[in-house]
């Protein structure tokens, strides 16, 4: 099953430590670039989520954000630190020593002094083990939301390629008329001119028209190629990259085509081609 590059998930979890949120979001690229956007005290776990994605997705660009808020931030108890706060005091001290001041410090003052407040230490191993299943979690979704995105680019392209399919047939059946038409033409055309053309001579100019009009070997590997990338659209793994050289080759044997054109017909085949691989083209961009 193919899957599409373009994704995106969401997932939270919502406990007695607080409310985690995993988002994930993806683009095209050429490679796969994953980029992490974590609060500090997560920032531990960044190499190993890398190997977790890394094993799920082969291209892509990939942002993904983690929020964490703590439940009742609001009243979890404040721990002075005495010794900074010890040190303030002294270093106060010795300013109104120095200028003979007696006016106290404001206390709320003091208390934004860096370092004399200090949160509670807490064990966060539970917390960093919550935001490894829950990105787990996430990637779970990811992966199923470019799966399905996946599938209907794959009957996108089916579907082209089975209208690529009737073009190749419609010009294969026209040929014959082609030449017909060509054969005729050159005939009235020395009729004309009262000219008596040799049956050998005329003969070698058949063969040569032949050859030129001829667009059964672009028609064959066009056909070739149609097969291929069906067979790649079954395929359990990265094929986007084998799909857009292969797009490189349809369009190859369509501009081919268009070039030996002589007939209206035959012509507008060949542009409709060349329109149904740019769709193709286009879309294939977004496959991994």
């Amino acid at each position: 099953m193919i899957k599409s590059m373009t994704g995106y998930a969401r997932v939270e979890r919502v406990g007695d430590w607080g409310r985690m949120t995993w988002e994930l979001r993806s683009v095209n690229h050429r490679y796969l670039d994953v980029q992490f956007r974590l609060p500090d005290e997560f920032r531990a776990l960044e190499a190993e989520l890398r190997g977790v994605a890394g094993a799920r997705i082969s291209r892509g660009k990939i942002e993904c954000a983690l929020r964490y808020q703590r439940e009742a931030a609001g009243t979890e108890r404040i721990e002075l630190d005495a010794q900074r706060l010890q040190q303030l005091k002294q270093a106060l001290d010795e300013v109104n020593l120095a200028f003979g001041a007696t006016t106290a410090p404001e206390p709320t003052r003091l208390l934004a002094f860096p370092g004399v407040i200090r949160e509670a230490q807490s064990d966060f191993a539970p917390l960093l083990t919550q935001a490894r299943s829950l990105f787990d979690e996430a990637i779970g979704q990811f992966t199923a939301a470019r799966e399905s995105e996946g599938a209907r680019l794959s009957q996108f392209l089916v579907e082209r390629c089975e209208a690529l399919a009737d073009l190749v047939a419609q010009i294969r059946a026209r040929q014959p008329e082609v030449r017909e038409q060509w054969l005729e033409r050159l005939q009235q055309r020395c009729r004309d001119l009262g000219v008596e053309v040799d049956a050998q001579r005329l003969a070698q100019e058949i063969v040569l028209a032949a050859q030129r009009l001829d667009v059964e070997e672009e028609m064959s590997r066009l056909a070739s190629h149609l097969i291929e990338v069906r067979q790649v659209l079954d395929r359990d793994e990265a094929v986007g990259r084998r799909l857009d050289f292969l797009m490189q080759e349809l369009n190859r044997e369509a501009n081919t085509t268009a070039s030996k054109s002589q007939d209206a017909q035959m012509t507008r085949c060949a542009v409709d081609m060349k329109v149904i691989i740019e769709q193709m083209r286009e879309q294939v961009q977004n496959i991994e």
